[in-house]
């Protein structure tokens, strides 16, 4: 396996739908778009393009024009993760025939498994594939995360787990990782608003929502830091950050599709149980966005 770092700005896809079937034209373009902004990195079917309600065929067809799309041009990170250990294997073993460069797999849903059980569930994955893994662990979504002990014996274990998606919104957890976890494992904020005090904490990066819509901005902010210019990192974080908030005031990715349809990358579609945003906060929205100059 060969060694890939994943420091830089990653945006977590949106899967377009039009008349509710994937708009892979729109698909094509949005990769095209965040390629041309220098992007480090996409991500299909994680979160933020909708994996919940994509058949397998579709989640199939997501990652494969991806791959496609992006033809080596930047990386391509799959996210594959189940709350059924067989299915997230299955998941992953088919990205990898795919030709993805990485997975991402979220914690376990629902079913609340023991420290040993998540540590079961990863390793069965990672023993079934060569791809690099990025764990997931986003206690909001899930009601448990993916314990630092955890981390730490799967980091010591399984060669080809390299990194972390930290969503649980504490700089603390960043500081516990980084003092048990060996300088290789990379940790990556899961959370837009927090990826400058993360880079400061010892993140090498972002997967972002927001770089959906401003992927160059983005990956400026994160660069600017390594660069050791924190100035502009510090100043693109506060110019932002008004977005950041408030692509967040109602389900993700029910803000961001409303604003890229804004800009007409795609449509607002999105499929149930998630639906349209009250017409209230997609104001509020749509304010925040002129304001800091994204429309």
């Amino acid at each position: 396996m060969t060694s890939l770092s994943f420091a830089g700005a990653h945006t977590a896809l949106i899967t377009p739908f039009r008349d509710g079937v994937l708009d892979e034209h729109a698909l094509i373009s949005l990769i095209e778009s965040q390629i041309q902004a220098g992007i480090s990195g996409i991500v299909a079917v994680g979160t933020t393009g909708e994996s919940p309600t994509l058949s397998h065929e579709e989640h199939r067809r997501v990652i494969q024009v991806a791959v496609s799309a992006a033809a080596g041009r930047t990386l391509v990170i799959a996210g594959t993760g189940s709350n059924a250990t067989s299915e997230a294997v299955e998941l992953t073993m088919e990205a990898e025939k795919l030709g993805a460069d990485a997975a991402l797999l979220v914690a376990p849903y629902y079913n609340k498994p023991s420290a040993e059980g998540i540590y079961r569930h990863f390793k069965a994955v990672a023993d079934a594939v060569s791809i690099p893994i990025i764990l997931y662990s986003i206690p909001g979504r899930c009601g448990i995360e993916i314990p630092v002990s955890v981390v730490a014996r799967l980091a010591s274990d399984c060669s080809n787990i390299v990194a972390i998606k930290e969503a649980g919104g504490s700089v603390e957890r960043v500081n516990q990782l980084r003092a048990v976890l060996p300088e290789s494992f990379e940790i990556l904020s899961g959370d837009d608003s927090l990826t400058l005090p993360f880079l400061v904490a010892g993140a090498v990066g972002v997967i972002s929502v927001a770089s959906n819509i401003i992927p160059s901005e983005v990956q400026a902010l994160v660069q600017s830091f390594f660069e050791g210019d924190l100035e502009t990192s510090l100043s693109l974080h506060q110019r932002y950050y008004p977005a950041f908030r408030d692509l967040f005031i109602e389900p993700n990715p029910v803000p961001i599709k409303t604003a890229l349809a804004a800009t007409g990358a795609c449509t607002e579609d999105v499929r149930l149980p998630l639906c349209e945003m009250l017409s209230s906060n997609k104001e509020l929205l749509m304010g925040t966005l002129k304001f800091v100059g994204i429309l």
